[in-house]
């Protein structure tokens, strides 16, 4: 399983509840420009309705921008691949307040191009600070350890 695209900040501003694994919709250029890791996730998330769910403002770039159709958007609504019941689930879960969806990662599995996506729960600025000091005093505790 290789890594193409990873979206860090995620885990910073989101307390992840729940993973799946969803495949995605994607042109032939598409696949080419990410497979070459040029896709971007920050700033993206997950829509789900009833019978379909759809990854926005994943940008992924034309993978040769001067043999690329005239009308073709980068950041295009992708449709993704999941089963009934987790469509279900994730959009009962997605109405309750304070959850939302969101992609972690996209990557290659036996030759398929699949998105992690996480409910997630976002943390408050508190949460956050904590988490820096905690990584500050770690980092601290390793450079004294070093010496």
């Amino acid at each position: 399983m290789k890594f193409l695209a990873e979206n860090k900040k995620v885990r910073f501003d989101y307390e992840i509840l729940e993973t799946f694994e969803a495949g995605v919709v994607l042109t032939g250029q598409e696949v080419k420009s990410v497979m070459d890791g040029r896709a971007n996730l920050t700033a993206s998330y997950v829509v789900v309705k009833p019978n379909s769910a759809y990854l926005l403002n994943v940008k992924i770039p034309a993978y040769q921008p001067k043999n690329t159709p005239a009308n073709y958007e980068p950041d295009r609504s992708r449709q993704l691949l999941l089963h009934k019941k987790q469509m279900g689930y994730l959009f009962g879960r997605a109405k309750e307040r304070g959850l939302t969806i969101v992609p972690l990662s996209l990557y290659n599995k036996n030759r398929r191009i699949k998105v992690s996506i996480g409910l997630a729960r976002s943390k408050r600025k508190q949460d956050k600070r904590e988490i820096i000091k905690k990584r500050e005093t770690d980092r601290e505790i390793r450079r004294t350890l070093k010496y």
